[in-house]
C-alpha cells in the first residue's frame, strides 16, 4: 500500500507534464522573435505528447489513489474531482492541434499560390 500519491514520482511527472512543459513551450514561443514554421509544427505536436503523457499520467494516478492509505488521494484522483484534472491535458492538445493545422493551412496556401502562378 502506497502513504500517499502526491509523493510518487508520477505526481512530480504530472506536474512537469502537465504545467511547467506547456508554459515553457509557450514562454519560449512568445520571446522569440521568429518563430519558423517548422518550430511551430514541433510545439504543436509536443503540446500533443505533452497532454498524452499528462493523461497516462492521471490514468495512473488514479488506480494508485485506489490503493493508498490517504483520504486526500480518493478525494483528488478517484472522485469527479479528478475530471477537472482532465481538462487541462484537453486544453493544450488542443492549442498543439491548432498549432499543427495553421502551419498546414499556410503549408497549403503557399503550395496554391506557387502553382497558381505556374499557369
Amino acid at each position: 500500500m502506497h502513504g500517499s500519491v502526491f509523493l510518487e514520482w508520477e505526481f512530480a511527472g504530472l506536474i512537469a507534464a502537465a504545467l511547467a512543459m506547456p508554459i515553457a513551450l509557450y514562454v519560449y514561443l512568445m520571446r522569440s522573435r521568429h518563430a519558423s514554421k517548422a518550430l511551430v509544427l514541433v510545439f504543436g505536436v509536443l503540446l500533443i505528447a505533452t497532454s498524452a503523457v499528462t493523461v497516462a499520467l492521471l490514468q495512473d494516478l488514479s488506480q494508485m489513489a485506489v490503493t493508498s492509505s490517504s483520504t486526500w488521494d480518493d478525494r483528488v484522483f478517484a472522485s469527479s474531482l479528478s475530471i477537472a484534472l482532465y481538462l487541462v491535458p484537453v486544453l493544450f492538445a488542443g492549442i498543439g492541434v491548432n498549432l499543427v493545422s495553421h502551419v498546414l493551412i499556410a503549408h497549403l496556401d503557399e503550395a496554391r499560390q506557387r502553382f497558381g502562378n505556374r499557369r
